[in-house]
């Protein structure tokens, strides 16, 4: 995974037994899976699902440091970090590891993002002890070569060329770049392909040493789980890991500061356009997180290639299906996002346009959308409409052991708490039309605007001009 995804989890627990109980007409919720924490002495916390009725579990370590824990000087080292720990360890090397995995019938996996690097595997509950041990190898005893080293450091410029290829992460990363400028979360995943390139083996050990520290890790069992027997594998496999010396926070304690600026980046090769544009948004932990999904909701998705768009509910997708000439489409798709961080956000509206589109139309649908928004103009259907598909949203996002195990394992390390489902859906059900308007006023109005392009940006309207529209 390469970036935090927009829109992709929100932290709450599952609710698909909600739904499944009031599809049925029943009047109360069907008993909720057991969740428990326990903290050792070192600070690793231990948390543990029962899902009732399956012979399998997910098992996996959340560390609290992703690529927001590099330095401008290694940016990059969370990312390759995560490429080296399958190649060999003191116990294992990489034929073995892969051997022995195959023979548990297991699936492991592991993803870097700006704040989180995650190791976990699925696999049969009667395994988990083996699992673990896996996990804790893979986390404490790789073996770092300078021959896996030099092999993954070709596989990562691959992968960073692929990456270019794929304009919404080019876009997204470059929004980062500039509205916090000089900062941790400025930084790539990847990094710049001159520091992969040099990025070396006492880099990976220091970054090791310095981040994997008991109180910013969390070993996460969903499933067929006893949180006792969790507990206890915790102390046998990952008693050795030390805490930080000091309480981590995240930038030091500091706030990142978001600035309001924009990069443009002509590039006439390109058959489309790809814009983002982001005010500062909300941390995963803030009072209005779920409002702010309610109002990027009630301004909507669109896409072009799925034939429908002149009777959605959302204006702006009816302006973006209709508003360019002979009533045709002014963009090809556009998305209202949030993208959530430990102590601050993104959030605003990603779209593509065809090079020759004039994008000063959609812009200023954007722009009157968001002034809706903030003068109250919208419905109270509406505001039902957006909770209604957010629930839903919730719901199919958590529908495995896995995906809840991602959901504990992602508030756990990056809040300190873990909202259940039922807060989580309070919280939803309570949020009113005069919330969204007060919000869109607080988050929208008159703020600074950051804005990143690439394709024909010489039809997007000037930063001075998305500015002042801001005002309205």
């Amino acid at each position: 995974m390469l970036r935090s995804v927009v829109n992709r989890k929100p932290n709450v627990g599952s609710l698909r037994r909600f739904l499944q109980t009031a599809s049925v007409g029943t009047s109360s919720f069907a008993p909720p899976p057991t969740f428990q924490t326990s903290t050792l002495s070192n600070g690793l916390t231990v948390a543990s699902e029962v899902i009732p009725g399956t012979k399998t579990a997910t098992v996996g370590v959340w560390i609290n440091a992703g690529s927001r824990a590099d330095t401008p000087e290694n940016s990059g080292t969370a990312h390759f970090l995560e490429h080296l720990a399958f190649k060999g360890t003191n116990r294992r090397s990489q034929p073995h590891l892969e051997l022995e995995i195959e023979n548990l019938g297991s699936q492991i996996n592991a993803y870097t993002s700006r704040e989180n690097t995650v190791y976990y595997t699925k696999c049969l509950s009667k395994d988990i002890d083996q699992n673990i041990d896996i996990l804790s190898d893979l986390l404490t005893q790789s073996k770092l070569e300078d021959r896996a080293i030099e092999n993954e450091r070709h596989v990562i410029l691959q992968e960073s060329d692929e990456v270019d290829k794929m304009l919404d992460e080019v876009v997204f990363d470059h929004l980062h770049a500039v509205a916090y400028k000089n900062q941790d979360l400025g930084r790539t995943i990847l990094g710049p392909r001159e520091l992969i390139k040099t990025i070396n083996r006492n880099d990976l050990v220091n970054y090791i040493t310095t981040n994997y520290k008991g109180d910013r890790m969390a070993l996460i069992g969903v499933g067929n789980v006893e949180h006792e027997e969790l507990v206890e594998k915790a102390k046998k496999y990952f008693a050795n890991i030390k805490p930080s010396e000091v309480p981590f926070k995240q930038n030091g304690g500091d706030l990142p500061i978001f600035y309001g600026d924009e990069i443009r980046i002509q590039d006439d090769s390109l058959p489309t356009t790809h814009c983002a544009l982001a005010v500062e948004g909300v941390s995963w932990s803030a009072p209005d997180f779920f409002t702010a999904s309610v109002a990027n909701g009630i301004v909507g998705t669109w896409d072009r290639s799925v034939g429908i768009g002149s009777n959605s509910p959302s204006p702006l997708a009816v302006t973006a299906a209709t508003g360019g000439p002979d009533k045709t489409p002014i963009a090809n798709n556009y998305m209202a996002y949030t993208t959530s961080y430990a102590d601050t956000g993104l959030m605003g509206v990603y779209f593509s346009a065809e090079k020759d589109a004039d994008l000063k139309l959609f812009i200023d649908a954007v722009l009157q959308e968001w002034a809706r928004l903030k003068s109250g103009n919208i419905t109270e259907e509406e505001v039902e409409r957006s909770k209604a598909q957010l629930k839903a949203s919730l719901v199919l996002a958590l529908d495995d052991s896995t995906s809840i195990a991602e959901d504990i394992g992602r508030q756990l390390v990056n809040t300190g708490f873990r909202l259940t489902p039922e807060e989580a859906f309070e919280r939803v059900e309570s949020i009113t039309k005069q919330d969204v308007v007060d919000w869109a006023n607080y988050r929208l109005k008159d703020k600074p605007i950051a804005i990143s392009a690439v394709g024909n940006v010489k039809k997007l309207p000037s930063h001075e001009y998305i500015t002042k529209g801001m005002s309205l």
